[in-house]
């Protein structure tokens, strides 16, 4: 399964053209009983590595999400990380700056809730805004942007030399896609919420956002923060996808359990002579 590692990575060095990546690519599965079986064997594991990730507390691993409207970041959410403990795992959404956070340069705000020793934070949305909406919008200069490609990777490397590990999604669909979820959203009551004034505007730009991703994914994918471009045009396939990766990622930490505090052999011993003790009193009621 490594194989989902290999094809989806942007090799670090090495400029990416989203136009070769294929939205739709399966690799094959097309039988979503399987995907789905696929993907709860691998949440269990999931399940499992975050435990004891949380239980060791000398690592903590770091997931991003980035996509355009509608691109399925959510869904990801829910379906791939739904089985972690919330004891040791946060979504982390970044919404429009505030005064005090423009008031100081982009990363400020990011830094305080990256992960803790032994936690797992998704970032739904993240400071990679600051070269994708900035630099299509026009909101940040182009020396500015260079500045910003230098500071995500030195910052990156700052937080994997303190132990969190990175892995970066890009849920890549095709414009026809994201207009049919869009249109599915007018349909369902319940996502009306998700409707944005821009949504429609910002699709106008569909070429600019694709090569601001293509430069950023370009310039910081590396081996210590790696990107990926996972197909999103099928949800099922997109979510396996993702899981496979943050599991051989998991895998890949080398998690130890820490050893017990106290005397187990001694533990033991009390703990059976507690139960004798539990037996003998439940005997005795039994014949008075």
């Amino acid at each position: 399964m490594n194989r989902f590692y290999k094809k989806f990575l942007v090799p670090p060095g090495k400029k990416l053209e989203l136009g070769t990546r294929d939205p739709g690519d399966d690799m094959g599965f097309t039988d979503k009983k399987q995907m789905l079986e696929l993907l709860t064997q691998n949440n269990h594991r999931i399940a499992r590595l975050q435990s004891d990730l949380y239980s060791e507390n000398k690592q903590s691993l770091l997931i991003v999400l980035q996509a355009l409207d509608a691109g399925g970041k959510d869904g990801t959410i829910n379906n791939v990380f739904y089985a972690m403990n919330p004891q040791g795992c946060r979504v982390q959404s970044f919404k429009t700056p505030t005064a005090l956070e423009a008031a100081h340069d982009f990363l400020w705000r990011v830094h305080a809730v990256t992960p803790r020793t032994g936690e797992v934070v998704i970032f739904n949305r993240s400071y990679y805004e600051a070269v994708l909406v900035e630099r299509v919008h026009k909101f940040a200069s182009p020396d500015e942007l260079d500045y910003r490609y230098q500071a995500i990777n030195e910052f990156e490397c700052l937080l994997n030399r303190h132990h969190t590990r990175i892995v970066k999604f890009f849920l890549h669909i095709d414009k026809d896609e994201q207009l049919r979820r869009f249109v599915r959203r007018l349909k369902r009551p319940e996502k009306h919420w998700k409707i944005s004034s821009t949504d429609y505007k910002e699709r106008q730009l569909w070429d600019q956002y694709m090569e601001s991703f293509e430069i950023a994914l370009s310039r910081c994918s590396t081996e210590y923060a790696p990107w990926f471009v996972i197909p999103g045009n099928n949800k099922t396939f997109r979510n396996l996808a993702v899981s496979q990766i943050i599991l051989e990622t998991l895998e890949s930490m080398n998690i130890k359990l820490p050893e017990p505090s106290v005397d187990m052999q001694e533990t033991r011993r009390l703990a059976a002579v507690e139960l004798a003790r539990q037996r003998k009193e439940i005997n005795r009621k039994r014949h008075e």
